[in-house]
């Protein structure tokens, strides 16, 4: 990917999730870059080629960065949900719900894509996270680590939905700790509740 087009993608993220894909015009988006209109059509025939290539920019950016910790040395299977947690809001900006809905509903092929891409990743990641928690006598030995991927995954999904958690109502960074927390309660073994309180404790004060 050459430098421009590298550059390009990354100012137009970053305006897309401050103020949704669908407000952002490829005229804003050219003068925030400092260049002409006709050089961004150049690079990106249109707005929905670069709202696409950016998206899934994006997620391959945040799935590398996922997997870096995963394969890293965290100090456990707790410690790593909630240091994949921090990542993934600092790069989506907080996870204001409101971009992710632009994208839903004005760009749904776009919008599927991306969830697919984040439902490969994301099964095998959780399911890699149970399997270290398990090892480690921090999880439950009986649970299904399937099954836990998904319903995982059906719950991030869940918790984004702004008609059933309008953010008002419930702040974003809070409604994710309040997810993971529900999440981790149901699969800890009492050795890993003991680490999970010391978090959440913490977290609350």
């Amino acid at each position: 990917m050459t430098d421009i087009k590298e550059q390009i993608l990354t100012t137009s993220l970053d305006l897309f999730l401050t103020l949704g894909f669908k407000s952002v015009t490829m005229d804003e988006i050219a003068a925030k870059l400092g260049m002409s209109k006709k050089t961004l059509y150049t690079h990106f025939k249109n707005k929905g080629e670069l709202v696409k290539e950016s998206s899934v920019h994006l997620c391959d950016h945040i799935c590398n960065g996922v997997d870096q910790i995963i394969d890293g040395e965290t100090e456990n299977a707790i410690e790593e949900l909630y240091t994949v947690k921090r990542f993934v809001m600092e790069h989506l900006k907080g996870d204001d719900t409101s971009p992710i809905y632009q994208l839903q509903k004005y760009y749904p092929e776009v919008h599927k894509e991306v969830t697919q891409i984040q439902f490969d990743f994301m099964d095998n990641c959780i399911q890699k996270n149970v399997s270290k928690g398990i090892k480690k006598g921090l999880y439950r030995d009986n649970i299904d680590a399937h099954f836990i991927a998904r319903i995982y995954f059906i719950g991030i999904q869940g918790i984004k939905n702004l008609q059933v958690f309008p953010s008002q109502n419930f702040p974003v960074n809070e409604l994710y700790d309040q997810y993971l927390e529900y999440h981790l309660r149901g699969i800890v073994t009492p050795q890993g509740r003991n680490i999970l309180n010391k978090i959440t404790n913490t977290n609350h004060n």
